[in-house]
């Protein structure tokens, strides 16, 4: 007689909000981090290989293949392979422009050698103009060095013209003056300029 109907239970009961549905992502990269032992496992190269006559040989082929292209860029001039002393637009800018200046350094050598042995020849026959050839052979040394130190200093304020004041690093001098005193034709990397033809 009281009883409910179906419609006051649907009335009366609570509620129940329809929450949509959550995909969960996977937080991570998806496996254990390994542990410090097992990474330093997975880098442990043996100390000795198994088979020393193959790595040595493989090892001697690698050198001398670097070797090889050392020795062609020396030649050819080419900034890749050149050591690291050697590369760089100012130490081209350098060995261009020493290479272009006909200087007294580079004929030390064989003036000095010309000098000596004549002074050894001369000293039995005249000891007096032994005397003088070895005071000429001084001379030139004074000029010679005079002649470097212009070289320097108008090679100085063109380099820090065109690279500024940072491309004057150390070693950068010595680098300059060591060419001045080489041979033309054993420099190292071979001039790339004739004498007259000044860097830009």
């Amino acid at each position: 007689m009281f009883g409910r109907s179906k419609d006051d239970d649907a009335a009366n009961s609570p509620q129940v909000e329809q929450t949509p549905a959550v995909i969960e992502v996977p937080v991570g990269k998806g496996r254990p981090t390994p542990t410090r032992k097992q990474a330093e496992a997975a880098n442990r190269r043996p100390l000795v290989p198994a088979d020393r006559k193959a790595a040595s040989k493989e090892a001697r082929a690698v050198q001398r293949a670097e070797r090889e292209k050392q020795y062609q860029a020396m030649q050819s001039g080419d900034e890749r392979y050149l050591p690291a002393k050697d590369k760089g637009p100012v130490r081209r800018y350098i060995r261009m422009y020493v290479d272009a200046r006909w200087n007294l350094g580079e004929l030390f050598l064989p003036i000095a050698v010309v000098v000596l042995l004549a002074n050894i020849g001369l000293s039995a026959i005249s000891p007096s103009a032994a005397f003088f050839a070895l005071i000429a052979l001084y001379v030139f040394i004074i000029v010679m060095i005079v002649d470097t130190v212009i070289m320097w200093r108008k090679l100085k304020k063109k380099v820090l013209a065109k690279f500024g004041p940072d491309s004057l690093v150390r070693g950068t001098m010595m680098y300059a003056v060591t060419r001045v005193f080489q041979f033309r034709r054993a420099r190292l990397p071979k001039p790339q300029n004739k004498h007259g033809e000044w860097p830009a």
